[in-house]
C-alpha cells in the first residue's frame, strides 16, 4: 500500500510540475529513469500501466497534429522521403554487418534494427509476431531502444547547438536518428517551435515504412518455412494525426481551440516521457547481452553521425 501511495504521489507531482512549466522533457525522463532504477515506484503498477502510457503517447501526438497544416506536412514528407529510405536501408546493412561480426542473436538483431531504422518500440511491436520473437528477445530490444532514447533526449539538443543547426536541420536530424516518436518530439521541442513541427511530421511519415517492413519480413519468414503468429501492431493513431492536420488546415475557426489542444498535448507528452522512463529498471539492464548491446549502440551511433554529416553539408 505504501509503495502505491508513493508511486501515485510521484506521478502527481511530476504531472503538476509539467503543467506549471517547471519540468522539461529531459527532466521528466530523468525522474522516471531514477524512480524506475531505484524502484521508488511499484514495479507491478508500472507493468500494468504500459498500455496506458502508450495511449497517452498516441493521444499527445495526435494533439500535436492540430498545430501542423497539411500543406507543410506534404512538403516535409516529400523532401524527407529519399533521405528516410536511404537511412532505413543503411541501418539494416550496418546492424546485420555488426551482427555477423559479433555473432549476435539473429531475431533480436532484426528487432533492434527495425526499432533503430523506423520508430523504436512501435516497429519492434509490429515486427515481433512476424519473426516469432519471444518475450525475452522483445524485452531486450525494447530495453536497448529505451536506453538510447534517453541518451538522445539529453545530448541531441546540445549537439545541435554546437553545430549551429537551423530549426529545420535539427528537426530532420531528430526524425532520422532518434528511435521513438516520444523522444523525437521531446528533443525537438527543446530546440524550438519549427523544429518540433518538422520533427513530428517527418517522424510520423517515416513511421509509415512499418507497412512495407512488416510485409518484407513476413515474406522472408514464409520463404524460410516459418509461420507467423499474432497480429502486427500497426500504429493506427497516425491516421488520427492526419485527420487532426486536415481539420486545422481547412477549418480556420478551430484555431483557438487548436492552440489549446497543442499546448495540452505538449504537456501530456512530457508526462508520458516520465512514464516511459519508469520502464527502465535494473532487471532490464541485467538482461542485455553484451554483443547485441554493442550492435544496437554502434548502429545508432553510425546512423546519427552519418545523418548529421549529411544534414550539415547538404541541407
Amino acid at each position: 500500500m505504501r509503495s502505491r501511495i508513493l508511486s501515485y504521489t510521484i506521478a502527481a507531482l511530476v504531472l503538476l510540475g509539467t503543467l506549471l512549466g517547471y519540468i522539461s522533457p529531459a527532466i521528466a525522463l530523468l525522474i522516471g529513469v531514477v524512480a524506475g532504477v531505484l524502484q521508488f515506484v511499484n514495479k507491478d503498477l508500472v507493468q500494468r500501466n504500459i498500455g496506458f502510457q502508450k495511449s497517452l503517447l498516441q493521444i499527445s501526438v495526435v494533439g500535436l497534429g492540430f498545430g501542423i497544416h497539411i500543406q507543410e506536412a506534404l512538403v516535409m514528407g516529400t523532401n524527407s522521403f529519399f533521405v528516410s529510405l536511404v537511412a532505413i536501408v543503411f541501418t539494416f546493412i550496418i546492424a546485420f554487418s555488426l551482427a555477423k561480426l559479433l555473432k549476435s542473436e539473429k531475431i533480436t538483431t532484426i528487432l533492434v534494427a527495425s526499432g533503430t531504422a523506423i520508430c523504436g518500440g512501435s516497429a519492434i511491436a509490429a515486427v515481433s509476431p512476424s519473426i516469432k520473437a519471444n518475450s525475452h528477445q522483445t524485452s531486450i530490444a525494447l530495453a536497448i531502444v529505451f536506453l538510447l532514447n534517453a541518451i538522445a533526449l539529453f545530448i541531441f539538443p546540445t549537439i545541435g547547438h554546437f553545430f549551429d543547426l537551423s530549426q529545420s536541420q535539427f528537426g530532420l536530424w531528430c526524425a532520422i536518428a532518434i528511435h521513438d516518436t516520444s523522444s523525437v518530439v521531446g528533443a525537438s521541442e527543446l530546440f524550438g517551435e519549427e523544429s518540433l513541427s518538422i520533427a513530428t511530421t517527418t517522424k510520423l511519415v517515416r513511421t509509415l515504412w512499418i507497412i512495407p517492413l512488416v510485409l518484407i519480413i513476413s515474406f522472408g519468414s514464409h520463404s524460410n518455412g516459418t509461420q507467423t503468429q499474432g497480429k502486427s501492431a500497426f500504429p493506427w493513431f497516425i491516421l488520427a494525426f492526419l485527420a487532426a492536420m486536415l481539420l486545422t488546415s481547412y477549418l480556420p475557426q478551430l484555431d483557438f481551440i487548436a492552440d489549446k489542444i497543442v499546448w495540452f498535448s505538449r504537456k501530456l507528452l512530457i508526462f508520458t516521457l516520465f512514464l516511459i522512463g519508469l520502464q527502465i529498471n535494473i532487471g532490464q539492464l541485467k538482461k542485455l547481452g553484451f554483443n547485441i548491446l554493442i550492435v544496437g549502440v554502434l548502429t545508432w551511433l553510425v546512423l546519427a553521425l552519418l545523418s548529421l554529416m549529411y544534414i550539415v553539408n547538404y541541407t
